[in-house]
């Protein structure tokens, strides 16, 4: 996995988390969706990647 795909991945994660468990805490569902979205984007993100790691090899 490339590391600059592997970081952005994680930041996506994180910002997603960070963002829905923020939407939760003030009964923002908007807010809560769009995190939950933005951390499976860099779930699939991370995935991709792991999959081009293997058929590297």
């Amino acid at each position: 996995m490339s590391d600059k795909q592997k970081s952005k991945a994680k930041a996506e994660q994180a910002k997603g988390k960070v963002k829905e468990t923020l939407g939760r805490a003030v009964g923002n569902e908007s807010m809560t969706a769009e995190g939950r979205a933005e951390k499976a984007k860099g779930d699939a993100r991370q995935a991709k990647e792991k999959v081009k790691d293997v058929f590297k090899r």
